[in-house]
């Protein structure tokens, strides 16, 4: 069975792309623009009321100047 957005595992992946949004000086509209996507999408992803796609993560480490390798090892250091 898959966890849920509101399972604790996810809340630190929602927790961790806040991080690097504000790790690298973007605001949710900065990051909105740079993806192409509404405010509103990356707040749902932050806020866990949608699932975050891997190629949608890749995107956002990107946009954020994180290498995916560096940001996911990172996450994983945080044991989801």
């Amino acid at each position: 069975m898959l966890p849920s957005v509101h399972h604790p595992r996810y809340r630190v992946v929602r927790n961790h792309l806040r991080s690097l949004r504000k790790s690298a000086g973007l605001t949710q509209v900065d990051l909105a623009a740079l993806l192409h996507v509404d405010q509103t999408y990356v707040s749902k992803l932050e806020r866990g009321e949608r699932y975050v796609d891997l190629l949608f993560y890749v995107d956002w480490c990107r946009a954020c100047g994180i290498s995916p390798a560096t940001a996911l090892a990172t996450l994983l250091e945080k044991d989801v």
